[in-house]
């Protein structure tokens, strides 16, 4: 009986880890507090009664109590965009210091394109969603994910966190409010189709590897985005990603290898140059995002434990 209902709570392990990872930002923290959920669901089988609730409707309540118990004591992880102004691209970078930022979630974690990975919605797990969720209050976030991502009603939303129905709806009403300021809504950008993506991608990755900045700005929107995460230096529009991009070509040299990756839904690589070693180093993780208009946001990470969780070596021989 004990194993049957820890297989029945496995299943739901990718939904609850794309759940926890928008409320935190963290793959690390997501994955504890999934494991948390289940360790908790587990001792409490005997507790759990299907009358009252789904199996799956349990299983978040306990996920969402927990992801807000463990936001009392972490900080937010925004991208720089959400939180400092924007520079000229040629400025000097600037390290964010201490800041601790949104994480990318590397798809495999979650199953995306398997039937593990079937109940996790893409369009949710964007990165600039998912830090734009990182603007709210922890009770702001946990509305807006439970109602408009989740599509609970705001009686069952009030029924998960303990607290009245009026709450929840005036929770979010104000992140609504909240996420248009900050001009993303999670049901507002259009998307061409996950080949479509890739190919865009691809034909980007050429362009990089020939160190084609032409190349690279025609596969751009105009008010494409740039930002660079523990960097606090950001930007917008081609010319500005144009003028960067020969910067760092011109910085780290022009022989790159690229390795396809794909994280949040969205499609990217590891870009490795090469080193004074002789071998290619891993030098940032890229996640694109992609409309019909063209790549709309490059999110560039130079980050040890992000590139732990994609599992990518440090080095490329030759």
């Amino acid at each position: 009986m004990a194993e049957d209902f820890e297989a029945r709570i496995e299943q739901y392990r990718p939904e609850l880890l794309a759940h926890c990872y928008r409320f935190l930002g963290s793959v690390h923290d997501a994955e504890d507090l999934v494991q948390e959920t289940c360790l908790r669901a587990w001792r409490a089988r005997d507790r759990y009664d299907p009358a009252r609730s789904s199996l799956r409707t349990w299983l978040y309540r306990i996920a969402t109590n927990a992801c807000l118990t463990a936001l009392e004591t972490r900080s937010r992880r925004p991208l720089p965009s959400g939180t400092v102004a924007d520079r000229p691209p040629l400025d000097p970078l600037v390290h964010g210091g201490e800041a601790t930022w949104l994480q990318p979630m590397p798809d495999a974690l979650l199953h995306l394109g398997q039937s593990a990975g079937a109940a996790v919605d893409r369009g949710s797990l964007r990165l600039a969603f998912v830090a734009a969720l990182q603007l709210l209050s922890a009770r702001q976030r946990a509305a807006l994910i439970l109602c408009e991502v989740l599509a609970f009603s705001a009686a069952e939303a009030a029924q998960i966190l303990d607290t009245s129905t009026a709450s929840v709806t005036s929770s979010l009403q104000r992140a609504r409010v909240r996420l248009r300021q900050a001009g993303v809504l999670e049901d507002q950008v259009a998307e061409p189709s996950q080949a479509e993506q890739r190919a865009c991608v691809e034909r980007y990755m050429k362009a990089f590897e020939h160190a084609d900045i032409e190349g690279l700005k025609r596969l751009l929107s105009e008010d494409v985005l740039m930002e660079m995460p523990p960097v606090l230096n950001w930007f917008t529009g081609r010319d500005d990603y144009g003028r960067f991009m020969g910067w760092v070509f011109a910085k780290a040299g022009t022989r790159w290898r690229l390795v396809p990756v794909a994280a949040n839904g969205q499609p990217g690589f590891a870009a490795y140059n090469l080193g004074d070693s002789g071998a290619f180093e891993l030098h940032t993780l890229q996640v694109f995002t992609v409309t019909a208009a063209g790549i709309s946001r490059n999110t560039v990470f130079r980050d040890a434990e992000v590139f732990a969780s994609f599992g990518l070596a440090p080095a490329i021989e030759i």
